[in-house]
């Protein structure tokens, strides 16, 4: 599950996949598992994504709804767009609400020793959507992926995989109730989950799998091959050791740059016999420099990694993160900044929990009133502790905790 190399996709509906992952023009906004571009400072444009991609709206009456059924207050990542896409969340809610299981699965392609801020948002609300509906949980490491995508040697991938599982661990999964696996050293002890891939790969054509991810006759197999093993942790029956041979549903927490993934699994889940995975998607989490650069591994600049310093988170607040204001304070305070584009407000809208303090900055900001070395200086505050806390928890996973979440195994639950 990653965001690395450039690939045009073009419109194909085959078997009723809604794709289009480039779109029609060349003003559209690039989205697809391996580069999102847009010409936009603001970003993304989610609406437009969602017609394209043919998800839903994350609305109130959905959020409301979440609320009344499970009895928990709308986590802030929710409430406020970040994730503001979905695929059949009513019918989860549903089977909430008539005691009915399912699992919980998303995951993390290890392209670096240290995963960044970025990194955090799908697992911060997949914990949280762990500890609500109190299921398991499967997480991905897809090595194999950043092996074939990348200028990488093979243990190099495996290698990061194991560091970015302490990073992942640290963020409070409870080791009995959640499954981490390497593609590289899992599939093959697991010959379940290799039928899946086959059954999947038996679904789709040559020319579905060019038309969905864009892939050309100079692309390696193993990238045409890799979209079955993405998709088989969507089934239940994958994990006979968890879930033994019960049939269960599946929600995905994921960016919506991984979508094209699981409308290929949706489409073929009810030919194997499957339940179809359920979606929920967030938006993107921009760089520095604002939301028209990309978030670079190699750049150490476009964003806070999860190993910097409270002095380097600071210094690349001060110095990367693109203002908002205006050119000057006399111009600011007459014209007011623009929130949309500054970046230190984006990022206080992932990380700051507060709503309403959080408005009371978006009204100072925008009238003039709150500096752009004032909203930085509030970011540094609020993102420094949460860095600090998580560094702090990484340091007491050991590799033999790590190797305890990557053992397959029976969990609390029964099926």
């Amino acid at each position: 599950m990653a965001n690395e190399v450039v690939t045009e996709v073009k419109r194909l509906d085959i078997n009723n996949f809604n794709i289009n992952d480039k779109g029609g023009t060349e003003e559209e906004d690039i989205v697809n598992p391996w580069n999102v571009v847009s010409k936009s400072e603001t970003g993304i444009d989610y609406d437009k994504l969602i017609k394209r991609f043919g998800s839903s709206k994350i609305d109130d009456e959905l959020l409301d709804r979440f609320e009344k059924v499970t009895g928990h207050p709308i986590h802030h990542l929710l409430r406020r767009g970040i994730f503001f896409s979905h695929r059949d969340m009513h019918k989860i809610l549903t089977l909430y609400e008539q005691g009915k299981p399912f699992y919980l699965y998303t995951g993390r392609g290890p392209s670096s020793s240290s995963m960044h801020v970025g990194h955090l948002i799908p697992f911060i609300i997949t914990k949280w959507l762990q500890d609500v509906f109190d299921v398991p949980l499967v997480i991905q490491l897809t090595d194999d992926e950043k092996f074939l995508w990348k200028d990488m040697k093979l243990d190099d991938a495996n290698r990061l995989a194991f560091e970015n599982a302490k990073d992942i661990i640290a963020c409070g999964f409870d080791v009995e109730k959640t499954f981490i696996f390497s593609d590289f050293d899992f599939i093959g002890q697991c010959p379940a989950f290799y039928r899946n891939m086959i059954k999947i790969g038996k679904c789709v054509t040559f020319n579905q799998v060019k038309g969905i991810f864009g892939f050309g006759d100079s692309d390696v197999i193993g990238k045409i091959s890799f979209p079955a093993v993405q998709a088989a942790p969507s089934f239940s029956s994958s994990f006979p050791f968890i879930f033994g041979k019960a049939n269960l549903p599946c929600l995905v927490p994921c960016a919506i740059d991984q979508d094209p993934y699981f409308r290929m699994t949706r489409d073929v889940a009810p030919r194997l016999g499957y339940h179809k995975p359920a979606l929920l998607h967030s938006s993107f989490f921009p760089a520095l420099q604002g939301a028209q650069t990309k978030m670079s591994a190699s750049d150490s600049n476009t964003s806070i990694f999860l190993t910097d310093t409270p002095k380097q988170i600071k210094n690349k607040v001060n110095k990367h993160a693109f203002s908002g204001g205006q050119a000057t304070v006399e111009e600011h305070r007459e014209k007011g900044g623009n929130c949309e584009v500054d970046i230190s407000y984006q990022y206080l809208r992932f990380f700051l929990e507060d709503d309403e303090e959080l408005k009371e900055i978006e009204k100072n900001y925008t009238n003039g009133d709150l500096l752009t070395g004032e909203i930085k200086k509030k970011l540094i505050e609020v993102i420094q502790p949460i860095i600090t806390a998580h560094q702090e928890r990484r340091a007491k996973v050991t590799d033999d905790v790590v190797h305890t979440f990557m053992t397959p195994r029976k969990m609390k639950y029964s099926y």
